[in-house]
């Protein structure tokens, strides 16, 4: 069935075809807004023109129309003009043909291509060979920034993340965003290690249980004052877990020691505490936190503390953010270390781990709670 045809007043047909002749609007753009035939309003502006030739009082009117629409572009241009003066002046008076490139570039939708080339009298070649070779110095120096990122993916054995690799980067005098670092890194594959499944533990005595002295608060204002502790687990290549503790300071997040063990009992953490105890020089008063683990709440080491003067300090159970810089240390040492390498001894074990904490946690690694400096720039800052 065919469909019905559209019928349109004079009126109507007057009105578009002063749209294009008076208002300079574009024949695509009213065809579109009043839903018109391809040919329909070129046919209406044809019709009216002949119709204006006959009729004096009509041809006048366009006469009108054409003036109307010549001040309006006048007026346009005008605006255009003045709004262009402003933003560009200091270009105009002082700017190198690099700033003139760059204000098209960033214009070019405002005032169109060919108008801002004119004004800053620009050949048109000259810019578009800019516009060429920008492009191929862009990407050149992805690829140098991506080689870079590979570089220090490899150097630290493939620990930074990318907000880290950013913090890298920055020191190379080379600045982007986090997501412009993401988006690289996952171009090159350089991406993170699925985690083994959690080991279960076996829940041990508890000899006596101590109340929680930092209340998530975890500032510190000095060196040695407060320090946290746990454990975690790693596995060895032949499949055999192995166990780690540590302790770390508040004041810079050090960790002021590591041990490791195949055995998660009160005698590794007492080894762990006494190589803390012997390294660092510690004032009277030291607090130790912890989660209320077996090991910590045990008679062995909670004797062992009191004979050391030092004030334990527990958190709540199953409230891991009590002790959060703990549980952010292994989060890093996890995503950093753990999962990333496999051992075939416990010597090769213990001999990376002590590298990783103690060389490149300590002095490499920017922390985000020191300001990302390092652990030891923080330590070494403190008067």
């Amino acid at each position: 069935m065919a469909g019905i045809k559209k019928t349109y007043t004079p009126e109507f047909k007057k009105k578009v075809v002063r749209l294009v002749l008076e208002e300079g609007r574009q024949m695509k753009s009213v065809n579109q807004e009043y839903n018109l035939g391809e040919g329909s309003l070129r046919k209406w502006i044809r019709e009216y023109s002949e119709e204006c030739e006959s009729n004096p009082e009509l041809n006048n009117e366009k006469d009108l129309m054409a003036e109307n629409l010549r001040l309006r572009k006048e007026l346009a241009e005008s605006k255009k003009e003045n709004d262009f003066l402003k933003k560009a002046a200091g270009i105009l008076r002082k700017g190198t043909r690099l700033e003139q490139y760059h204000f098209i570039d960033f214009y070019h939708e405002n005032y169109g291509v060919r108008w801002l080339l004119s004004r800053f009298n620009i050949k048109p070649n000259a810019y578009y060979n800019y516009k060429k070779h920008r492009k191929a110095d862009y990407y050149k120096k992805k690829e140098e920034i991506k080689a870079t990122i590979e570089e220090i993916y490899h150097e630290y054995a493939g620990r930074p993340g990318y907000r880290m690799m950013r913090i890298f980067l920055n020191r190379k005098s080379i600045s982007l965003s986090n997501p412009t670092v993401h988006k690289y890194m996952n171009e090159l594959g350089l991406r993170s290690i699925v985690v083994p499944k959690k080991p279960k533990y076996k829940k041990g005595d508890c000899y006596k249980k101590f109340d929680n002295l930092l209340n998530q608060n975890f500032k510190v204002d000095e060196p040695n004052k407060i320090w946290c502790t746990d454990f975690t687990y790693m596995w060895r290549e032949d499949g055999a877990k192995r166990y780690n503790c540590t302790i770390i300071d508040l004041y810079d997040r050090s960790p002021v020691a590591t041990l490791n063990s195949n055995r998660i009992n009160a005698e590794l953490a007492i080894e762990t505490l006494t190589y803390a105890l012997n390294h660092n020089t510690v004032k009277k008063g030291l607090i130790l936190h912890s989660d209320q683990g077996s090991q910590f709440t045990s008679r062995a080491f909670t004797e062992f503390c009191s004979l050391q003067n030092i004030t334990q300090s527990m958190s709540k159970a199953g409230c891991p953010y009590d002790n959060a810089p703990m549980e952010s240390f292994y989060g890093t040492f996890k995503a950093d270390f753990a999962n990333h390498h496999s051992f075939e001894t416990d010597e090769a074990l213990n001999e990376a781990t002590y590298d990783y904490i103690f060389v490149y946690y300590n002095h490499v690694r920017p922390h985000s709670s020191n300001g990302y400096l390092t652990p030891f720039e923080k330590r070494f800052s403190y008067r």
